[in-house]
């Protein structure tokens, strides 16, 4: 008998993953997605439908498929969504086109969601990988509801925002990771998850 006879040397080879980029408002899912793309990987970003209008640095297409709120009526009706939610007046959601092409590619699949969507993917697909981000102390979470609020309402929104944020907190235990962001640490928040997605090709397959 050889040392390695009974080594199964494919333990490992689980092939494309699934992560989820979430937490609450303020958090900056959209910083760390942008920075994600532009590190090389075999990454397949899933794009998501959003009534909102564009902030400056948006594109379409590529940050969201900005679509007008009777188009997304549409398609809730026709089943086109994988997941979707009300958020502040507007909807968001994701369609399964997206997720099925991601799928199929082969490549790991990144999604930016909120904690409600998140939940919905992990019923979906037991087999997601949750990240759940947080800012690194509560006055620096404010300081960013504060100035999201005055961006796209009024400051009266802020108490929408922080009961929202409340809730949202209470998903925490359905998540795999939780990784701090943390004001001008941008870079360190992308290596974190890089390292979390290079950990979770190294476990050993169930």
């Amino acid at each position: 008998m050889t040392l390695t006879e009974n080594v199964n040397f494919d333990v490992l080879k689980k092939g494309a993953l699934l992560f989820v980029i979430s937490g609450p408002s303020g958090v900056g899912k959209d910083s760390v997605v942008k920075a994600l793309k532009k590190k090389p990987g075999k990454f397949h970003f899933v794009i998501t439908a959003n009534t909102r209008a564009p902030r400056p640095d948006e594109e379409e297409g590529v940050d969201y498929f900005f679509v007008s709120k009777d188009h997304f009526h549409e398609m809730i009706e026709q089943d086109q969504l994988v997941e979707w939610a009300h958020v502040y007046g507007d909807y968001k959601g994701v369609p399964k086109a997206q997720v099925e092409d991601a799928l199929a590619s082969g490549k790991d699949v990144l999604m930016r969601l909120d904690v409600q969507g998140a939940k919905k993917i992990k019923s979906l697909y037991p087999f997601a990988i949750l990240i759940f981000l947080l800012p690194s102390n509560e006055k620096e979470w404010d300081e960013r509801l504060l100035a999201r609020a005055k961006a796209q309402g009024t400051d009266l929104d802020m108490d929408i925002r922080i009961e929202k944020v409340k809730e949202e907190l209470k998903a925490l235990d359905i998540f795999d990771y939780a990784v701090v962001n943390a004001d001008d640490q941008l870079d360190q928040t992308v290596e974190t998850i890089l390292a979390i997605i290079t950990a979770e090709h190294q476990k050993i397959a169930g």
